[in-house]
């Protein structure tokens, strides 16, 4: 039997594992896209590629917002650990896909589980962190997602030129061998979870538009989809279109590890600053800033200064799309609050499909370096206006 929630100290770090898969998954692509473009891999082009993305992230839309409903029923627990085994399976099985249309499938199949880990796991994690706390704990749990970009892009440079870029999905599926197991044993269910009277499906989604909550509802699902448009957009295509400024192959690399370094120092300030200062102060500062360290990337800068211009983007546009996720555990009280982080994160994930269409289009048209950089700014400062509607209600339940 699993341990109990207040006594467990499996919560954090189980969370954060499942987390890192969430990483490895936002990166991988734009680790093999440029492989796969020169070796003319089953014929590919930037646009099908687009395409191809979009696959995963339609099924990481689905996934999201029916397991983020489905774990307000049948509990936290058992929605993360089939959410992690379900990914695993398909993405180690993506090694061996015959044509780019299965490739797309089983990217698609794997989305479906993979959907389900983030709401999941940062609900049971701010639902166990100490009263005050629940803004650095779901940031310092969401460390697990940009560690995991880190390591994959880190991975990519080293294995990809000893043996093909199938070895990457395989060593995405690797952790669940361990992961799954440790859940069955030692992950607790959520103490708010089983203190719920369970609630049909349609009717748990419902509350999200009552009690005076419609319009931060709105305004959570317009900052989620720019906010995702940014990370997935910037994840797929900063390598490539690096590649097009004319940097080679291992710096536009190195440029994507930086950007995901920065998320993590990023994601360690930006929880700390909300439990002291606000949430929703917090999260319309780290959008607007985002916004103007995306400009600055339009600029020629020397080879240090793109680097730290790379970084402090990477510390604004990740942190401020996880500060969404906390101020939606500051807004929505415990009953509904799986379901608010799951169907903000499945329309966010709309904007996580138009993030790699726009950078593919930018690319195709030759516009996307400096042009595409221009757009993205202005995809950050929606975010801060959407964001900036949204209104804690006083009766919310505090993590």
């Amino acid at each position: 039997m699993p341990e109990t929630a207040e006594r467990s100290p499996w919560v954090v770090p189980l969370a954060w594992a499942a987390v890192l898969l969430d990483g490895f998954d936002l990166v991988v692509l734009g680790v093999v896209v440029p492989v796969l473009l020169a070796g003319k891999v089953w014929g590919l082009t930037a646009g099908s590629v687009a395409v191809v993305s979009t696959f995963g992230l339609v099924g990481m839309t689905i996934g999201a917002m029916a397991i983020g409903t489905i774990t307000d029923v049948i509990g936290r627990r058992k929605a993360l650990i089939i959410a992690v085994a379900s990914f695993s399976v398909f993405t180690a099985l993506c090694a061996v896909a015959p044509s780019a249309f299965w490739f797309g499938l089983l990217r698609f199949l794997a989305g479906l589980g993979l959907g389900g880990c983030l709401p999941t796991a940062i609900t049971l994690v701010t639902e166990h962190s100490r009263r005050g706390k629940g803004n650095s704990a779901a940031t310092t749990v969401m460390t697990g997602y940009h560690v995991g970009a880190v390591l994959t892009a880190l991975l990519g440079i080293s294995v990809i030129p000893a043996f093909g870029w199938q070895a990457m999905f395989v060593i995405g599926a690797l952790p669940a061998l361990m992961l799954v197991p440790l859940m069955l044993r030692y992950l607790p269910e959520s103490a708010a979870f089983e203190q719920e009277e369970t609630k049909p499906g349609v009717e748990v989604v419902g509350k999200l538009f009552k009690g005076g909550l419609l319009l931060s509802t709105i305004a959570f699902w317009v900052t989620s989809f720019m906010g995702l448009l940014l990370v997935y957009g910037l994840n797929t295509w900063l390598p490539q279109i690096m590649r097009v400024a004319g940097y080679p192959l291992g710096a536009a690399l190195g440029l994507l590890l930086t950007l995901n370094l920065g998320g993590i120092v990023g994601l360690l300030i930006a929880g700390y600053v909300a439990d002291r200062v606000g949430v929703r102060r917090s999260t319309i500062t780290w959008f607007v800033a985002a916004a103007a360290f995306l400009a600055l990337l339009s600029v020629k800068l020397p080879s240090a200064g793109l680097y730290i211009a790379v970084f402090l983007t990477g510390m604004f546009v990740f942190s401020a799309q996880v500060l969404v996720y906390a101020f939606i555990t500051r807004t929505y009280g415990a009953e509904i609050r799986a379901t608010g982080l799951g169907w903000t994160a499945g329309v966010g994930r709309l904007g996580a499909i138009t993030g790699p269409l726009l950078g593919g289009f930018l690319l195709d048209a030759g516009i996307a370096y400096p042009w595409g950089f221009y757009a993205f700014a202005i995809v950050g400062a929606l975010g801060a206006a959407s964001i900036a509607l949204v209104r804690t209600r006083a009766h919310a339940a505090v993590a």
